[in-house]
């Protein structure tokens, strides 16, 4: 039978049910959100006749909640129009409304009686065949489903989100005792395609696999930090971004989540894992439990580990458990790794160090190898699903198996055997039968050293990806030292970045040049993409600044017009060029986009043009694509002044879309042309699938455009009297009237007296004249030595 998800149905509306509500409604699904009754109401006010104020009154927990969530920041949610899929209710007048759903997710508070009285007025009425899920962090699936139906038990398991649902990639499936395998096949599928995330099923045991390592990683660093007197910004420093981890690293991040949602799962582990041999780190150390009696929680509460008094950050002292200003932290093992850009090949750098970071990451990975090889097989029976869960739920680059390969496996046991751990027996075996790493390459897939039959494995799932780690040899057409062109196969090609983050510079702008003349020569298409954090933060804005200050400007110049002339080049190459960007997208990276024939954007992808943030106008084609595209969009009897007026505020108020659904709203996206997909690791693939159909249906290099409508001084005029009064109000600076002046330039056309047909060359032109001619300011320069130096914008 060919299951399709219509409906959900999404039962408790806290934090985590709003989320989850708000992830589906942004894949387009359908969704009912319930909860409970207000316990207020009395039972004579639940007998009446339900008036439209009184089911107001009744449904306000779950629009409370909803409200709520759609007001939080980061938001749940692409696009706000998308809350209009979530309707709500609740569980006394709503329930029987579960029976047109196609999945059930029960998202209640985490206790057992709770949950089976919520499952028992489920089975009451939900449809044969509908999924039955438990968001549940902790609690035996086995007992959630104990007394229910036949047809409940085959459709039920869990199925843990975490939090947030829209931004952290893990869904772990937990099977029940009777859990059908198409059940499980299918929400493994589902999870992965649609949802967006990295599906792991995992084993009912304690906490599962994701939080059953973490909060072991957690509770460890708890206990190590007294054992070697760290300081709690020393192990952030040591556990943030210099290892792959989050800028949150571990202290921040407890208070962000919340230390007492950290410590009902350590209880629940220290309770419910009596035979585990970490067993006793699970126990709270006395500076946890005193917090806990205070109620420093976090972020929650005000305070935690760190707290915010004025514009300074205090923190903790474990000792005497005082706060104190911050101390940066540095050590000498840290400074070694800074000329290594990736994480993953800092490791052995890292476990070498003589100083007391040297000491720390030897104990922390000891411990860590040590119990994620005992975890198997009692969390899992394949390795690499500790690796995924541990990157796509805690936000980790690497995972502990990854890491010990970079470190190599027989160092690891090294470092365990000194710090007196020892590995797993199956470890022992792996390397007695030859196989020295956990995963290997071959053939552009990921093999895993498979337990049962002692040897290699390609990891399942990976024939929908492209990873270009694994090609990136194998397949590398040309490259230089800021860019690689790989062949994807089918006769396209792919040009990835790897500058600092992915910055366009020469190096770039060489690369797009020879990719796309390789395409034309030998192939069908090329897709402009990258698997890095960031598709590319924009232009080489160092570059620009030194030829600035050194009034080098006829370089600059040239510079300039090198990157015009190569947005245009991939506009109007003979193949068609397909850009896949993620992340931060902004400037540069925004106009690459902007120019492509087609956008295949990853749903998180934070793109705009911000040039005004640096003191200039979109210099690479930027301005001249608003002006066109908001030309296009001119309609007969429309007012042009105002759809113009959208587009310069685009630019001028430097917007930057929250997701690319975000993106289409701001024009830099275009409706029927672009397209988004969920799940980021598909990426590059579905835009090669996209370049193929373009290049098999017969892909024809456009005609340059020679009619693109500009307003001339009615649209100048207009914006140079709106700059005024922004500048009277005081709401801007005359440095931002200047450069907002500039830009209406460009985009009115110039002074033109007339509505005018011109060229694109004609508006490219004045782009550029308007933008060097901002770099020979003064305060353009501050703004953009601002930039470089302290990594925000200045207003001056």
């Amino acid at each position: 039978m060919k299951r399709v998800i219509k409906k959900v149905a999404v039962v408790g509306s806290g934090i985590m049910g709003s989320g989850i509500a708000c992830h589906f409604a942004n894949i387009g699904v359908e969704v009912l959100l319930l909860d409970i009754v207000p316990r207020e109401l009395n039972e004579i006010e639940q007998k009446k006749g339900l008036t439209l104020e009184s089911k107001v009154v009744r449904n306000r927990i779950v629009n409370d909640s909803l409200t709520a969530a759609l007001k939080s920041k980061p938001s749940p949610i692409y696009d706000q129009k998308f809350a209009n899929r979530i309707s709500t209710g609740n569980l006394t007048d709503d329930i029987a409304k579960i029976k047109d759903v196609d999945w059930i997710i029960e998202v209640v508070v985490e206790r057992l009686d709770i949950k089976k009285q919520v499952f028992e007025q489920i089975d009451q009425h939900r449809r044969p065949g509908t999924l039955i899920t438990s968001n549940t962090s902790g609690i035996p699936i086995k007992f959630m489903s104990e007394g229910r139906s036949e047809d409940f038990q085959k459709h039920f398991c869990g199925t843990h989100f975490f939090n947030p649902a829209r931004y952290l990639k893990l869904f772990e499936i937990i099977p029940g005792p009777q859990t059908s395998s198409e059940v499980l096949d299918f929400l493994n599928n589902y999870g992965e395609q649609f949802l967006g995330k990295t599906s792991v099923v995992a084993k009912d045991t304690p906490a599962f696999i994701g939080n059953r390592i973490g909060i072991f990683g957690i509770q460890s660093l708890f206990h190590l930090v007294k054992e070697m007197g760290l300081t709690i910004e020393e192990v952030d420093k040591l556990t943030g971004p210099v290892i792959g981890r989050p800028k949150s690293a571990t202290f921040r991040t407890v208070d962000v989540v919340g230390l007492d949602t950290l410590v009902h799962v350590a209880n629940g582990l220290y309770e419910n894992c009596p035979n585990d041999e970490a067993h006793e780190l699970f126990k709270l150390p006395d500076f946890i439990t005193k917090m806990m009696e205070n109620k420093w929680l976090g972020s929650k509460t005000g305070q935690g580990f760190y707290k915010k008094e004025g514009k300074d950050i205090l923190s903790l002292d474990l000792n005497t458990l005082e706060y104190r200003a911050a101390k940066k932290a540095s050590f000498a093992t840290l400074e070694l790794t800074k000329t290594i850009e990736k994480p993953i090949d800092r490791f052995k750098v890292l476990v070498k160090g003589t100083d007391k970071a040297g000491e720390f990451y030897r104990k922390n990975f000891s411990a860590m190898f040590a119990y994620v090889s005992n975890r198997v097989p009692e969390i899992t029976d394949e390795f690499y699903k500790i690796d995924d869960a541990m990157k796509a739920g805690f936000g980790w680059e690497n995972g502990p198996f990854e890491i010990w390969d970079a470190i190599g496996v027989q160092k690891g046991i090294e470092l365990m055997k000194a710090e007196g751990y020892e590995p797993s027996a199956w470890v022992n075996d792996m390397i007695a039968s030859g196989n020295t790493s956990f995963y290997t390459v071959k053939e552009g897939s990921t093999h895993f050293y498979n337990i049962a039959t002692k040897s290699q494995t390609k990891v399942p799932g990976q024939d929908a990806f492209i990873i270009l780690n694994n090609i990136r040899e194998s397949k590398k057409v040309w490259g230089n030292a800021d860019c690689t062109v790989h062949n994807i196969g089918d006769g396209i090609l792919n040009l990835e970045f790897h500058s600092k983050m992915n910055t366009i510079g020469g190096g770039v702008i060489q690369g797009i040049n020879k990719a796309i003349d390789l395409a034309e020569k030998e192939y069908n298409g090329l897709v402009i993409g990258n698997q890095g954090t960031n598709f590319s933060v924009g232009a080489n804005i160092g570059m620009i600044f030194m030829m600035a200050v050194e009034q080098e400007y006829d370089e600059l110049n040239m510079a300039i017009k090198m990157f015009q002339d190569t947005m245009m080049r991939a506009r109007y190459s003979s193949i068609p060029v397909i850009a896949a960007p993620h992340g931060m997208t902004l400037g540069g990276g925004c106009e690459l986009s902007m120019h492509a024939d087609k956008v295949v954007a990853a749903a998180e992808t934070y793109i705009g043009l911000v040039e005004f943030g640096v003191g200039v106008i979109p210099g690479g084609g930027g301005s001249k694509e608003m002006a066109l595209r908001a030309a296009d969009t001119f309609r007969k009897n429309d007012v042009e002044l105002n759809v113009l007026q959208e587009y310069f505020l685009t630019i001028g108020m430097a917007k930057v879309a929250t997701s690319a659904y975000e993106a289409f709203d701001l024009g830099i996206l275009q409706k029927g042309k672009d397209v988004v997909v969920v799940n980021k690791d598909r990426q590059i693939a579905e835009a090669k699938k996209h370049a193929l159909l373009m290049a098999e249906a017969g892909y024809t290099q456009p005609a340059r455009r020679k009619d693109i409508k500009v307003l001339g001084k009615q649209a100048l005029g207009m914006f140079l009297v709106g700059t005024d009064q922004m500048v009277a109000g005081q709401y801007i600076s005359e440095h931002d009237q200047k450069i907002a002046n500039k830009l209406a330039y460009v985009m009115a056309g110039g002074d033109l007296s007339e509505p005018t047909l011109v060229t694109e060359q004609y508006l490219l032109d004045i782009e550029r004249e308007a933008f060097l001619s901002l770099c020979t300011e003064r305060k353009t320069l501050e703004r953009i030595q601002f930039m470089l130096t302290k990594g925000k914008p200045l207003r001056n």
